[in-house]
């Protein structure tokens, strides 16, 4: 990614004051002012789709707000995503069906109808298991190697080097460069790589920016019936068995809400401890997070890429999840403060108005 350099003085100074000054109104209209360390273009594999996607909208002046009544969970946790670019040199290899949800997974024998895909033969995304119970959602995204299509599978599975892979592929592909809102996450049908903590975004020094995704516990939260079936926009679709598994009484709380920490809430009014924590919380704030899957039991989750896990226990000396201390307070305080943007739709995405930071850059790749 470009980095926005320092101007040096030169016999062009003049010319360098007007640009500084042009770039100044456009940032006063988007919202926040342009400073050195503004990424100038982004990388697409890192940080996808139009800057009015869903994904990458913040949330705006004429959000409403609603309480979501998030409580403390058990639990605190991390949706493994596998996200994959992908060479026009490596292998094909078909897609099956998983043999199974649970353990299994790679003893699928049905053929999915789609191209099969170039991947390397050491690419591996181990099988689910039975002992200790382990089903993850695996929820996966791959980048043709024409630099723009998404091939989104899940749950994905690769047992062993050069086999077939295994998953569902329920979603039309994407467009790396458009909306990018379908994908693999099967309880809402949303994308598998927009909204993604990837490597690197929970420690660096730059802020995240970008909305993120989350999983509550559907028995607990998430609103289901004859007239709102457990999901709204940008969300097309529940869970198979969304009328016997979601108990929620809001019925502004469903697959697809985006939720978000209202402007009044700070850093020192939540007693927030951890750096990780306060960097979420800004991404929460302004830009939200939006409802992908039902977590399944008392935890809350947020999304993220493989290798984020270990990446953050290396730089921070703790885990990401776990039942308790200082980072998973913060995380609890975090779901605590959200609230449902309750007018966030495909004309107000972000409720609307003034954003609250500026819109995403411009692709340089």
């Amino acid at each position: 990614m470009s980095i926005v350099r320092r101007s040096r003085k030169s016999q062009w100074q003049r010319y360098s004051l007007l640009i500084f000054l042009t770039g100044l109104v456009l940032s006063l209209v988007l919202g926040s002012i342009e400073t050195p360390g503004k990424i100038a273009t982004r990388d697409k594999f890192l940080w996808p789709f139009s800057p009015t996607s869903p994904w990458n909208m913040p949330i705006g002046s004429k959000a409403h707000y609603l309480p979501a009544n998030i409580a403390r969970a058990g639990f605190a946790g991390a949706d493994q995503e596998y996200l994959f670019k992908l060479s026009k040199g490596d292998p094909l290899r078909q897609l099956y069906e998983p043999g199974a949800w649970g353990e299994g997974r790679c003893k699928g024998t049905k053929p999915v109808g789609i191209s099969p895909l170039p991947v390397p033969d050491n690419l591996i995304v181990p099988d689910a298991t039975s002992k200790p119970y382990n089903t993850p959602n695996n929820a996966s995204a791959f980048l043709l190697p024409d630099g723009k299509t998404l091939v989104q599978i899940g749950p994905l599975a690769r047992c062993q080097p050069g086999s077939p892979l295994y998953g569902f592929h329920y979603y039309h592909d994407e467009d790396i460069y458009g909306q990018g809102l379908g994908g693999s996450h099967f309880g809402s049908g949303l994308s598998a790589i927009g909204g993604s903590i990837r490597k690197g975004e929970l420690t660096s020094d730059q802020p995240i920016r970008h909305a993120l995704k989350i999983l509550l516990w559907g028995e607990k939260y998430l609103y289901y019936s004859k007239e709102i079936p457990g999901h709204r926009w940008p969300a097309a679709l529940a869970d198979n068995n969304a009328p016997n598994q979601y108990h929620g009484k809001n019925p502004a709380l469903m697959q697809g809400s985006l939720l978000a920490i209202p402007p009044r809430v700070t850093e020192a009014s939540l007693h927030l401890q951890t750096t990780p924590g306060k960097k979420l919380f800004h991404a929460l704030q302004n830009y939200g997070a939006y409802v992908v899957d039902d977590a399944g039991w008392d935890g809350h989750y947020f999304t993220v890429e493989k290798g984020v896990l270990e990446e953050f226990r290396k730089t921070f000396g703790y885990n990401f999840e776990g039942t308790g201390g200082k980072f998973y307070n913060d995380f609890m305080k975090l779901f605590q403060a959200l609230y449902i943007i309750d007018n966030n739709g495909p004309k107000s995405i972000g409720g609307g108005g003034k954003p609250r930071v500026a819109l995403a850059p411009t692709i340089g790749n």
